[in-house]
């Protein structure tokens, strides 16, 4: 089992930034991809970020160019830099790893709004 706690959401002005962590604890031996998916209200969760454990890096077309996703494998984390925010990245995000299976956290509140 793998279990993921996120941190780091809350409410934030358009233009602004934020900045997303996840740790995961458990079988963390057994993650091959760590990443980060939203869901707005009355929409499907989608893809923000994923990172492999080769340091692969894969975006959702609309975070593109202004949200890095990193990791920091010693302490087992996962990080969501967010630059450039707009009302429509307001969502819960979830941090996920994929192992055995999908594991994933409780999820965090981003809200962007003036």
């Amino acid at each position: 089992q793998v279990q993921l706690v996120e941190s780091g959401g809350g409410l934030v002005q358009p233009g602004g930034s934020l900045r997303l962590s996840c740790v995961a604890s458990g079988s963390i031996f057994s993650i091959k991809r760590m990443g980060w998916y939203r869901q707005a209200p009355g929409k499907q969760r989608e893809l923000v970020a994923t990172i492999n454990n080769g340091g692969s890096t894969n975006y959702g077309d609309s975070v593109k160019g202004r949200f890095t996703i990193s990791t920091d494998t010693t302490k087992n984390r996962v990080y969501l830099q967010m630059n450039s925010l707009k009302p429509e990245d307001t969502a819960v995000y979830y941090c996920n790893a994929f192992g055995w299976r999908d594991y994933w956290g409780q999820g965090t509140q981003v809200t962007v709004s003036s």
